[in-house]
């Protein structure tokens, strides 16, 4: 699809900016740049207008920086700069201005105003049209969704508003009733969207304007709804709230739904490779990964591009998304038991650094660099095998190509089935007062081990309520756990521990990467300078170094800025000054 550029008003509360416009194309992705300019006034006369300017809305999308979230609770760093993150360390003060705050006003803003288009324009193309509506009202409530899950209570703005309109300066509405509004605008666009095997580039249907592949269809609009009821049912239920009951059953009914539409399936293209193997090229659109719910486009090429990432270069190779001992340690052992329980635990017995990888979860084998892995250089250099590290390298989305060239084009993926099926078996598990059956198991995380181990049990037991039962673990824990490992790196974690109200206990806590080993060659690297009696390499220590304060860090602070600019109506959220 081509970029149209429009201008349109800026107003309080950080609610808009100008932006740029993608156009229809038909069966053309989101791919190419345009110079033409257009104004408000002369653009919105029928539905193919109201189309194009649906496409400004996906602009808003969250990309490859959503991954580098992971370190704001621990589970990854940044060891290449030594920079450590003021969220992660309780560190963090009142910012004068926040886009976290900004950009989604900036997409409600955009989004309220093709609805209220929608009211005006010649409906030449009523299906068009009503596709258009049921897109803007995703993006409102994907916009809420951002806002409430990080500052709890925010303005409602329904409609779009001048600088004169007392609206800018609406005070907070409790999350509850932002809860619901969003509900409302994501069941009618689940109502409203195609399929995703109907739109062109994926199995069917060619050529119809506005149903380009990359678009919102009906099993995204429902897998988001699992993921935004899965968060309010676990957030009220861990501080006392009366409706986490609604929320779960909510989580519970739009995942379950796409589960039975049957439009979506873990990817088991590559065998034994599944799970890494399907973030590279050839595992990209629905045709060929119908794991992939929704995602952010980047393009094919530099030729035919959207716009480039670099994350196989900085995040990935570089280390500057390096994976913790916390993931290391999280990722269950061959038996299906974690550290402290399975008698493979190699937890402080580590000879080399091949020891962590020996007898665990193949996720956590995939997911991270290992001496002797193939490797490349950003010389093209061939026949290299990866070296010594004193971090854990992970490489999702680590794509040879992208890093011998220093960007890429492959799209991220903003919701996999796998997601559905975890937040089924969580809302599940919550609902029914800690208990799930196996066959829900099955029907969930049992397919995420079976992919993982290429349906070898021998390499990962499937979880079953006997097996808890018989070696003392706790089943929440377990599905935690689960959920921990197939997500990581795709920047789950820090907000999941916000909603479970474990923040508090896990954030504090030292951030550590791997066992140095006097000897080893690194590469000429500096040895690091604090390295506990194990061996361990301390990054950052433990509290009071590190912080969490759960009088006020659940929730996020309001930029001092928007404050001022509601006229005081917008109050700062409790223990922020």
């Amino acid at each position: 699809m081509k970029y149209l550029k429009k201008n349109i008003k800026t107003t309080g509360l950080g609610l808009l900016t100008a932006g740029m416009l993608l156009t229809s194309g038909c069966t053309k992705q989101l791919d190419q740049l345009s110079q033409t300019t257009l104004v408000n006034q002369q653009f919105w006369n029928n539905s193919s207008d109201l189309n194009i300017g649906t496409n400004y809305l996906y602009s808003f999308l969250p990309g490859f920086e959503t991954p580098l979230e992971d370190r704001y609770g621990g589970l990854a760093m940044d060891v290449f700069n030594g920079t450590l993150d003021k969220i992660s360390d309780g560190t963090r003060t009142v910012p004068a201005n926040d886009d976290n705050w900004n950009n989604p006003y900036k997409l409600i803003r955009a989004a309220n105003n093709i609805l209220e288009k929608a009211q005006t324009i010649t409906n030449d193309n009523p299906a068009l049209t009503t596709y258009s509506i049921a897109q803007a009202r995703f993006f409102r409530a994907f916009a809420y969704y951002k806002l409430v899950r990080a500052y709890g209570d925010v303005p409602y703005l329904g409609r779009t508003a001048s600088e004169t309109d007392s609206l800018i300066f609406s005070p907070r509405l409790p999350r509850e009733q932002i809860m619901d509004s969003m509900y409302a605008d994501l069941d009618f666009a689940a109502a409203n969207s195609p399929q995703a095997d109907k739109i062109s580039g994926s199995t069917t249907v060619a050529g119809s304007a506005g149903s380009e592949y990359g678009r919102i269809t009906r099993g995204g609009v429902l897998a988001f709804e699992s993921r935004v009821a899965l968060m309010a049912g676990t957030w009220a239920k861990f501080r006392g709230g009366s409706n986490a009951a609604k929320h779960l059953q909510k989580a519970i009914t739009a995942a379950q739904t796409v589960m039975t539409e049957g439009k979506y399936a873990l990817y088991t293209g590559d065998g034994a490779n599944s799970y890494i193997s399907q973030y590279g090229y050839a595992a990209e659109t629905y045709s060929q990964n119908k794991e992939v719910v929704m995602a952010r486009l980047y393009g094919q090429n530099a030729s035919n591009n959207v716009s480039s990432q670099s994350f196989a270069r900085n995040p990935t190779t570089d280390g500057t998304c390096a994976a913790t001992r916390k993931y290391v340690l999280t990722a269950l052992y061959s038996d299906g038991l974690p550290a402290g329980k399975s008698p493979l635990d190699s937890n402080g017995k580590e000879t080399g650094l091949l020891t962590d990888y020996q007898n665990r979860d193949p996720r956590l084998v995939l997911t991270s660099f290992k001496v002797g892995d193939p490797y490349v250089s950003i010389n093209n250099a061939v026949n290299l095998t990866y070296g010594n590290t004193y971090y854990y390298q992970q490489k999702k989305y680590w794509v040879k190509e992208d890093f011998t060239q220093g960007y890429g084009f492959h799209d991220y993926y903003i919701i996999r089935y796998a997601e559905v099926l975890l937040n089924y078996a969580e809302a599940t598990f919550e609902l029914n007062d800690g208990k799930i059956s196996d066959g829900d198991l099955d029907a969930t995380i049992n397919l995420l081990r079976k992919r993982a181990t290429n349906n070898d049990n021998t390499k990962l037991p499937l979880l079953t309520n006997a097996f808890v039962t018989a070696n003392g673990l706790d089943m929440r824990t377990e599905i935690r756990r689960e959920r921990t490992i197939e997500l990581a790196f795709e920047g789950f974690y820090y907000w999941d521990l916000l909603r479970w109200k474990t923040a508090e206990t896990e954030m504090p806590q030292a951030l550590v990467e791997r066992k140095y080993f006097t000897g080893l060659n690194y590469g000429g690297a500096t040895p690091p300078k604090n390295i506990d009696a194990n061996g361990y390499i301390i990054m950052e220590a433990a509290a009071p170094v590190r912080k969490f304060d759960p009088n006020k860090d659940y929730l996020w602070p309001i930029p001092s800025t928007q404050i001022g600019l509601s006229h005081g109506n917008v109050i700062q959220n409790p223990g922020w000054q």
